[in-house]
């Protein structure tokens, strides 16, 4: 039952696209897919955390896998809210792993990053029995999921923010070397975010308490890690953005162009916090398939 709950979306957006004549793969893709749900991939808090593995059915060979984290100010939000945003990917071809983690009012930061950390170790651990090509792993998100995808993605090896993921010695044995980021309109700085004028209620309900909120947040901050040697990451981020400010994006851009990383900064002009219009959409998405492409992910 969750398997066909889980798919309905995908079986709507086929049928709204036949109505208007749209390209044959997106019709298929129920058909071309199946989906595992609720694999389990960690626990913390009492809590089991959980990803869902969509995969082609008919190419048992590895292909590039994106790893979508979801959104929501990392206190609200679900991996099954974000199914439509897997479309484009799925589209291609390409195998998707659906990421969920703790909100705010379960863990506190930096739970989420913890999380998110552990479940890209577990997509290498078992890249293997699900084709998942290592050499090919995509991080995407957005808002809150494109902050995580951000600090997944660059945090080096090491960090304390890994130590939950070595419970199990075999999650620290596998070698972590992500392809490309793709962050739309995530944050990159949370203490910008939890005092002075861009402050805004969802990060300081994030860090809650803490008394070392500060610290905290520059740990889990993915401008604390710029440096050189990091995945090609793109930024799709609207100048109007009131919920995660535009400076976040530029700032990051900025820091990553002076360490001469492979970046983008694709502005839409006019654009709210993921309020895009069709052209916007269309904007953001032309940029990552070339920007993917120019970096040797995508053909």
């Amino acid at each position: 039952m969750k398997r066909f709950l889980l798919l309905l979306p995908l079986l709507l957006v086929s049928s709204i696209a036949a109505q208007h004549k749209t390209t044959p793969s997106l019709l298929e893709i129920g058909d071309r897919y199946w989906m595992q749900p609720d694999v389990v991939y960690g626990s913390a808090n009492n809590t089991p955390l959980k990803l869902d593995i969509w995969y082609p059915r008919d190419n048992p060979n590895p292909t590039p896998t994106v790893v979508y984290i979801h959104g929501g100010g990392w206190i609200f939000g679900s991996k099954e809210g974000a199914v439509y945003q897997l479309l484009p990917y799925l589209e291609r071809g390409w195998r998707v792993v659906n990421v969920e983690y703790r909100m705010a009012g379960n863990s506190l930061a930096p739970g989420s990053v913890e999380d998110t950390r552990c479940a890209l170790r577990w997509i290498y651990r078992n890249a293997v029995q699900w084709k998942f090509d290592t050499s090919k792993i995509i991080l995407t998100g957005h808002s809150a999921g494109g902050h995580l995808s951000l600090i997944t993605g660059m945090l080096p090896d090491g960090t304390p923010l890994d130590n939950r993921c070595y419970a199990d010695a075999k999650y620290g044995d596998v070698p972590i070397n992500v392809a490309a980021i793709v962050n739309w309109y995530g944050i990159s700085d949370v203490n910008d975010l939890i005092q002075g004028p861009n402050l805004k209620n969802y990060a300081v309900m994030w860090m809650g308490s803490l008394p070392n909120a500060n610290e905290v947040a520059k740990s889990v901050s993915p401008l604390t890690y710029v440096r050189a040697g990091l995945p090609p990451i793109i930024s799709i981020h609207g100048d109007k953005d009131d919920v995660v400010p535009y400076s976040q994006a530029t700032r990051l851009h900025d820091a990553l162009k002076k360490t001469n990383n492979v970046e983008r900064l694709v502005t839409i002009e006019g654009g709210g916090h993921g309020m895009f219009n069709k052209e916007q959409y269309t904007k953001g998405y032309d940029a990552i398939w070339r920007f993917l492409k120019e970096v040797k992910l995508d053909q």
